[in-house]
């Protein structure tokens, strides 16, 4: 609808250019806002007022001629002028139902597929393979699959890479460890806990210099292709991928073993990157590194920051493997666009890796690089969440706690359902808590962990949205008719459905900014808007039980639209949904 009102402001202004009656050098951006107060519309502009100056006239004699030649839209009811020179447009009641009955019957909801779909890598999750996933790498984890569904749904190929840590010095510790382990009857029993096995390697390697200098010869051999440290090594990351993929299904995140593509994959192609930046007159030598220096980088002191590629030593460091990564990117997977799901802390590392990317041509000058960086998951202390004890939280940990508490709180609620039905309840309910908290909040924010808020049937939580799901299911079992029976016409003579209606057909506009924008909170919010409209116009506009059926019908479409809206948009956010609670 922005869209719609821009194309015709556009258009009356060309009309006055043409006719004289503004300047030809009159071309700004038209600016279309949703009004906050509807006695005021349901759109409105200010250009008239911005032009009013370099045309030489007031503001809403330059609004009414603007108004006066405003092309007539099926989807524009009226316009009016308030103030000093707000132009206000009112949608048209008829075209609404009209959309609302088109986004019923097809399967997108209204939604267009991209005009232009894009080759898009989401580069998300990205576990360290030598420890069990933590709380940690819950914001990558589920932002990275909300992006990534959402992205897809608008039509474009998104390819996930899960560039999960397997490869450095600290396997020379966790091989030797686990060679030390192999006369035992079950490997995969003594790596049921990674965080236990690698605390036990580290103390080895710390106390024990025979068990140290085992542990750098053995990475010494894996890194330079031996094959019994190879073994070893795909042993250890085939039962830590296993733990990845135990919480990727807990949580219904559409990470597949075919997307994990580790920095181990990368590891034949550091050294052919570094001779590329020597080529290219990239690289400088600085105490023995081999760094690249950009003019655009600099500390407070005004001192250039270096972006090391190569340790004295020869090793070789996460810019050389992120270089390499990019490159593959671009050249193997035909990336357009290329999105990191990393914490927000790693944004000059992003930055810098970017800017040297393109100047070594390993991407191309129109392929778009962007670091999505998060805020972290804190405490009640306002630090990184952990344990009293100080230790990282396991995911899988938290997880069983949110389902514990939602099984309480649901047992309370409906003592009369059967212990299967209401743990399946409760496994819905807690995961989707933990997701969605952490969805809502802006990418960008940390975040305060509260279980108790987060399992509220009240406010902006997934319980409240679950909630207004199976209510609609449940109209529909006491109409004791199918959704995709009710036929007819939406008729929207009431303020509550008229709202309800509004913030509907803004499906499409706001999963666009999510796709743009890289963030789900935007959709979280407009769940949690439709949630409370639709609340309202249950209140207000009594659905079943009256005499009039097109009306009645016409309430059960609306209701029907909104719960399968709500559905599509909890299943892009990877929440599922109920039909009772």
């Amino acid at each position: 609808m922005k869209e719609r009102i821009t194309s015709l402001v556009e258009q009356a202004l060309a009309g006055l250019r043409e006719r004289g009656e503004l300047p030809d050098t009159a071309h700004p951006e038209v600016q279309i806002e949703r009004t906050r107060d509807k006695s005021h519309g349901d759109f409105a502009t200010n250009v008239a007022m911005v032009l009013a100056k370099p045309a030489g006239r007031k503001p809403r004699e330059l609004a009414e001629q603007l108004v006066a030649a405003l092309p007539e839209d099926p989807a524009v009811r009226s316009v009016e002028i308030a103030g000093p020179g707000f132009i206000n447009f009112f949608q048209s009641l008829e075209w609404l139902s009209e959309q609302l009955a088109s986004a019923l019957e097809g399967q997108r909801l209204g939604v267009p597929p991209a005009a232009s779909p894009q080759n898009v890598v989401v580069d998300y999750s990205s576990p360290n393979l030598a420890k069990e996933m933590h709380v940690g790498h819950l914001r990558s984890t589920i932002i990275g699959d909300a992006i990534a569904r959402t992205l897809e749904f608008l039509g474009h190929h998104v390819i996930r890479q899960n560039h999960v840590g397997d490869w450095g010095t600290q396997f020379g510790m966790l091989l030797a460890h686990l060679e030390e382990q192999q006369d035992q009857a079950s490997l995969s029993a003594e790596l049921s806990d990674l965080e236990d096995f690698y605390r036990e390697a580290k103390r080895s390697f710390d106390e024990d210099p025979e068990f140290a200098d085992r542990s750098r010869a053995l990475v010494v051999r894996l890194q330079s292709g031996d094959e019994y440290c190879l073994r070893l090594w795909r042993q250890f990351r085939r039962i830590s991928l296993s733990h990845c993929f135990q919480v990727y299904r807990r949580l219904g995140v559409s990470l597949s073993e075919e997307d994990v593509r580790g920095e181990s994959a990368y590891n034949d192609d550091l050294p052919r990157v570094v001779e590329e930046l020597e080529q290219a007159g990239l690289l400088t030598e600085s105490d023995g590194a081999r760094c690249v220096f950009l003019d655009e980088f600099r500390n407070r002191d005004d001192e250039l920051l270096p972006l090391i590629v190569q340790k004295a030593d020869g090793g070789y460091l996460y810019a050389t493997t992120d270089l390499a990564a990019l490159r593959y990117r671009q050249h193997e997977l035909a990336a357009e666009r290329v999105l990191y799901l990393v914490d927000q802390r790693q944004n000059l590392h992003f930055r810098q890796v970017f800017a040297v990317a393109r100047k070594a041509g390993f991407v191309e000058a129109d392929t778009e690089l962007a670091h999505l960086g998060f805020g972290t998951m804190n405490g009640p202390d306002g630090r990184p969440f952990k344990t009293r004890s100080g230790k990282t939280v396991k995911l899988g940990d938290l997880l069983d706690e949110a389902e514990d508490r939602a099984l309480a709180l649901v047992r309370e609620k409906n003592p009369d359902i059967s212990d299967e039905e209401l743990a399946e309840i409760a496994r819905v309910v807690g995961v989707g808590a933990v997701k969605y908290a952490d969805l809502n909040k802006h990418r960008t924010s940390d975040y305060t962990f509260d279980l108790d808020q987060m399992l509220s049937f009240e406010g902006n939580t997934a319980p409240y949205l679950l909630y207004a799901r199976t209510r609609v299911a449940s109209i529909f079992r006491k109409a004791g008719v199918r959704p995709e029976d009710i036929t007819g016409t939406i008729r929207l003579e009431f303020e509550p459905e008229q709202d309800l209606a509004a913030r509907l057909v803004q499906f499409p506009e706001v999963l666009e900014q999510v796709a743009e924008r890289g963030l789900p909170h935007l959709l979280c919010n407009y769940l949690f808007d439709i949630a409370v409209l639709f609340s309202s116009f249950y209140e207000n506009c009594p659905i079943l039980g009256g005499e009039d059926e097109s009306l009645r019908d016409s309430r059960l479409l609306l209701a029907r639209l909104t719960a399968e809206t709500l559905e599509q948009g909890m299943t892009l956010l990877g929440i599922e949904t109920l039909e009772r609670m």
